[in-house]
């Protein structure tokens, strides 16, 4: 039988290109999938986790802890792998096609089995699935676009991280509360059958999308050439001030959840979950993007220009207060306090005005300061940023483990310095930055 054809170029058009649905329902369904599974992938560590006789048989904080982030690491590593697979051999859409089933299974075995040995398998296929398609799906998005419509892509992108954000409002609302009534096997079960929705989306479009073939040799020579090793390097150097802003933020997840658990969780009329607060996130990103694209931008704009640099340096800034005020808010944990959860939600307002302003931007910086030939490769170094965030995490929690250091307030004081200094230190890289775009070709009318 033969192979279907493809349009390997996106056409010379000034409009947007009509695989760019498929792709924001795909990535709507499948971060409603893992996100799902992370809201209360602590909790059910903690209170939920059990042996292979049925008893329960929890994680502490700390080993929660680092579990947690040794996992978050692993899903931000194997882009490595999923974009070298993607460039050298499949191409971007039959990686993410194979990768999206490995995905399915894993969420699979979490649902089924609620032992460590059906956590750890679950969770390693996650981390290859989820991890190896991150890279060419936010690489797919750009390939989309031609010169005379590539100055779409950053409204694209926007749009791209609205349908994250959406899905992952909606998720962390109701997982946990299956968790809550229904236990582990629906909390996991209902993100499995978003994520093979995601799948069956994303096959729908195949017809629609421009499917940039795998560059072969062309990589292997543009990743040596000179050209190639300088952007490598160039942004090697600015995603290792974004590692700590990672560290920071992904314990959205973990160390806030523990001290939402500890605080008076009742708001509006109702108690929140502990695993619920970090629905806020999501939510203020789809606030926070217009938000900033209408008003913040153009404000700032009126009295300097606002580079890619500009807004990222800003944001790692704003992260470390987030984490003063989690630290002022431990301290009155300490003293034998019980904080309004209100404070919490501050905090969120502040690390997500710094996520739009770091994680939004660099996603689209990255994707057009990458060469042509290396575009998943170039957004694979993207998430390693956030894997080595996570690691730094997960060595800080083991050291405490060991030790016995940081506890309390201390603790979060400790991570807000270090965002601080980081962001000092990033002022003037960002100043020697070299920005060269790199746009993918069209091909004739």
């Amino acid at each position: 039988m033969p192979q279907p054809t493809y349009r390997t170029a996106p056409d010379r058009s000034s409009e947007m290109p009509k695989g760019i649905p498929y792709i924001i329902g795909n990535e709507w369904a499948e971060r409603f999938s893992y996100y799902g599974m992370r809201a209360v992938l602590f909790v059910f560590m903690t209170q939920h986790l059990r042996d292979a006789g049925g008893d329960l048989a929890v994680m502490n904080e700390t080993d929660a802890t680092i579990y947690y982030h040794n996992f978050s690491s692993a899903v931000y590593f194997t882009p490595v792998f999923g974009a070298l697979l993607a460039d050298l051999l499949l191409g971007k859409y039959k990686t993410i096609i194979s990768l999206s089933i490995v995905y399915c299974l894993g969420h699979l075995a979490l649902a089924l089995d609620d032992t460590l040995t059906g956590l750890t398998l679950g969770l390693t296929l996650i981390a290859i699935g989820a991890g190896g398609i991150k890279p060419c799906v936010s690489a797919h998005v750009g390939d989309q676009f031609g010169e005379l419509n590539a100055n779409l892509l950053p409204r694209v992108y926007s749009y791209f991280y609205f349908s994250i954000n959406f899905g992952a409002f909606l998720s962390m609302l109701l997982t946990p509360e299956l968790l809550e009534h229904f236990g582990p096997h629906a909390a996991f079960g209902l993100p499995g059958f978003l994520m093979l929705l995601a799948t069956w989306v994303f096959w729908l479009g195949r017809r629609r999308f421009i499917h940039v073939p795998p560059r072969g040799q062309t990589f292997f020579a543009e990743a040596r050439s000179r050209e190639g090793i300088q952007a490598m390097l160039r942004l090697s150097v600015i995603y290792v001030f974004f590692a700590m802003f990672w560290a920071l933020f992904d314990q959205t997840g973990s160390t806030w959840v523990a001290q939402a658990q500890k605080m008076d969780r009742v708001l509006f009329g109702r108690e929140w979950l502990p695993s619920q607060i970090q629905a806020l996130n999501p939510l203020l990103i789809m606030l926070l993007i217009p938000f900033f694209n209408f008003v913040v931008y153009p404000a700032i704009e009126r009295f300097t220009p606002l580079t890619p640099l500009r807004k990222i340096s800003l944001g790692l800034f704003i992260t470390s207060i987030s984490f003063f005020i989690c630290a002022l808010v431990e301290s009155w944990i300490i003293a034998g306090q019980t904080p309004t959860i209100a404070w919490q939600w501050f905090a969120y307002v502040i690390i997500t005005g710094a996520e739009v302003l770091v994680s939004v931007t660099g996603l689209e910086f990255s994707y057009t300061q990458a060469p042509r030939a290396m575009k998943s490769m170039v957004m694979s170094l993207y998430m390693l940023s956030v894997s080595l965030g996570n690691l730094v995490t997960s060595g800080v929690n083991l050291g405490i483990k060991l030790t016995g250091g940081l506890e309390g307030a201390s603790y979060f004081l400790f991570f807000a310095g270090l965002m601080l200094a980081a962001a000092i230190l990033f002022v003037p890289v960002a100043m020697k930055f070299q920005v060269k775009s790199y746009i993918q070709e069209s091909q004739p009318a």
